[in-house]
């Protein structure tokens, strides 16, 4: 299974409460902070939930 590295981008105020939660749930809390996930469906639809406040890239 692919791994994506994870990174936020932008700041999570004006924010809907489900998007904060989402980019919780990945482990992000500050800006430019980086995380790596599996690339499950879960972690896929989070990441597509929030794909506006983050960047992401493969891991090879």
């Amino acid at each position: 299974m692919a791994k994506y590295r994870v990174t936020q981008t932008r700041s999570k105020i004006g924010s809907t409460q489900r998007q904060k939660l989402t980019l919780e749930a990945l482990g992000l809390h500050k800006i430019n902070q980086t995380k790596e996930h599996e690339g499950t469906p879960q972690v896929l639809g989070m990441i597509n939930k929030v794909k506006h406040l983050i960047s992401f890239e493969e891991i090879k």
